[in-house]
């Protein structure tokens, strides 16, 4: 049985511990507002620029002249996996269920016999591949605070996964994020960023009509294709920096109360502890006063 002093000594560092918890359970709540709104001010602008890009697209006939965004390189054999996540722990399963769902994909399609490689957005992220995948990670960006990262950092890796893909490093870009929904609940998501993806899915309304593009749909494209790469980047960025601070708002008030439960668990030892020492002295003091 643990001593007082070795009861006491644990009970305040829990409290201390709670205390830390609560303070960062608060700042989480601080930060989430900001980040929250900043994810949902961007959610629009981004899937119409996508749903756009794919519009056009779809009417361009693919050929030699086309940008390489859009036609591809014409295999399927070389995916890359662009894994965001954050450089920060302490923020619940946030980002092991990103780096789950990436693992997952990249196991099917290893077992169809594809090549898969993985460009690291956060050192979370990197480190949990490196256990299975260490030498298929080509690259690793540490993007620091999420909530603070602006368009100018996500166009440079843009730029330099765009550069990657007309080198010929990959076939296929795939890009994995948690979208954010609520405090509770954030969904691990997977788009593809290159090339881009033609779907009437994700025509916008109106699309089926009849429309003339000034300057001709492959001039638009040759801008707008890099510009929505980037873009996309900084939809995952804002996405993630709300669900982390989501993530982490929830497992610290956990880690609180399950701090407190600790607390009343061990104050409750302490105090048996301690009246059992009382009642043993008592009857030391009662039988020696018999003795004599």
């Amino acid at each position: 049985m643990a001593s007082l002093k070795a009861l006491k000594i644990r009970i305040n560092s829990v409290k201390s511990t709670q205390k830390i918890t609560k303070a960062m359970k608060m700042v989480a709540a601080a930060k989430l507002k900001r980040a929250q709104e900043a994810a949902e001010a961007s959610r629009p602008y981004a899937e119409r620029l996508e749903a756009v890009v794919s519009s056009i697209a779809s009417k361009v006939s693919v050929g030699p002249q086309s940008p390489k965004l859009l036609a591809g390189s014409g295999k399927d054999q070389v995916h890359l996996f662009v894994v965001a996540t954050s450089d920060k722990g302490l923020a619940g399963a946030f980002n092991t269920n990103i780096v789950r769902l990436a693992r997952r994909r990249a196991l099917e399609l290893q077992a169809e016999g594809k090549t898969v490689k993985f460009y690291t957005i956060g050192k979370k992220g990197k480190d949990q591949l490196a256990r299975t995948f260490r030498n298929d990670i080509v690259h690793m960006v540490e993007p620091g605070d999420l909530g603070k990262l602006g368009f100018e950092q996500v166009r440079d890796w843009g730029a330099d996964l765009t550069a990657r893909f007309e080198a010929g490093e990959f076939d296929v870009a795939h890009l994995f994020f948690s979208k954010f929904v609520s405090v509770l609940t954030q969904e691990p998501t997977e788009i593809q960023l290159m090339p881009v993806a033609l779907s009437n899915d994700n025509a916008p309304a109106g699309a089926a009509a009849s429309v003339d593009y000034e300057p001709d749909e492959e001039e638009i494209l040759a801008d707008l294709l890099p510009r929505n790469v980037a873009v996309q980047l900084l939809r995952a960025q804002r996405e993630n920096a709300a669900s982390e601070q989501g993530s982490k708002m929830t497992a610290m008030d956990n880690a609180t109360r399950n701090a407190g439960d600790m607390i009343n668990k061990l104050t409750i030892q302490y105090n048996r502890t301690r009246q059992a020492a009382i009642t043993t002295e008592l009857v030391e003091i009662i039988s020696g006063a018999e003795a004599l």
